[in-house]
């Protein structure tokens, strides 16, 4: 089993590359890639593999961005230090999700589970892609959350994705604001808000990330940016960098 490993500290690729090398499975790692570009190069080259491990939040953003850019049938283990990216895991040819500091026996237990759940259906069918179904299915029966959870006063409240125009950050406090314009308080990050949300919501910038629908209109601000008018009433200066205007646009017409 030819095996590709994603990771940027060099030692913890180092150590995961000596526990695959010395399984009961033979696996042979023939490349271990430091960087989303540099994965999205290697894989661009129709360099595949049978398994990839993959670490998550990488020096140059998340791995996740690999699979946007190139089509990957390899099946994935990602090995990261949150837990938080499960379900975006799996919709990205995970079938394994193992938490740093990882041991050999976490590693081996993710390869023979793997290795097993392949020898079963090539009984039938040598369709990897009915293997990933398979896997898939089996680790993502837990659907993602449709409202996020508010204090307001001695209350709770949930408040639905869709009724959320904006999420931002001020005075290191998040909040949200409704399409209705009603402002909550939140105890989660906007990275945290960001993987729960999913794509009708845009990371703008650092401090705001914003609802499709809430997109009154886009404005040239500069020559470097874009000025993005929202259809509430608060004015926030929300701006698109040069480099994210593409990617900006693109969401913005699906």
């Amino acid at each position: 089993m030819k095996a590709v490993i994603i990771e940027d500290e060099l030692l913890t690729a180092e150590d995961l590359a000596a526990i695959l090398l010395n399984l009961p499975v033979k696996v042979e790692v023939i490349k271990i890639l430091s960087s989303v570009k540099e994965s999205i190069e290697y894989f661009n080259h129709g360099l595949m593999a049978d398994l990839i491990f993959c670490d998550i939040e990488l020096g140059d953003g998340h791995s996740f961005e690999i699979f946007k850019h190139v089509t990957i049938s390899a099946p994935v283990i990602f090995c990261t230090a949150y837990n938080k990216y499960a379900l975006q895991a799996f919709e990205n040819n995970g079938v394994g999700y193992i938490l740093k500091p990882f041991t050999k026996k976490t590693i081996k237990e993710a390869v023979d589970k793997f290795v097993t759940l392949k020898k079963e259906i090539s009984r039938s069918t040598a369709d990897l892609s009915l293997l990933l179904s398979s896997i898939q299915m089996a680790q993502t029966e837990i659907k993602k959350p449709s409202a996020i959870l508010v204090n307001w006063k001695d209350k709770i409240i949930p408040v639905k994705h869709d009724d959320i125009a904006l999420f931002g950050i001020e005075y290191k406090t998040s909040f949200l604001i409704t399409h209705s314009n009603q402002r909550y308080s939140l105890s989660h990050n906007l990275d945290e808000l960001e993987q729960i949300c999913g794509d009708s919501f845009y990371r703008a910038n650092r401090q705001f990330l914003i609802n499709r629908n809430a997109v009154e209109e886009a404005i040239q601000y500069t020559a470097r940016k874009l000025f993005i008018k929202l259809k509430i009433k608060d004015n926030f200066d929300i701006t698109v960098a040069k480099a994210k205007v593409p990617e900006f646009l693109s969401w913005l017409k699906n």
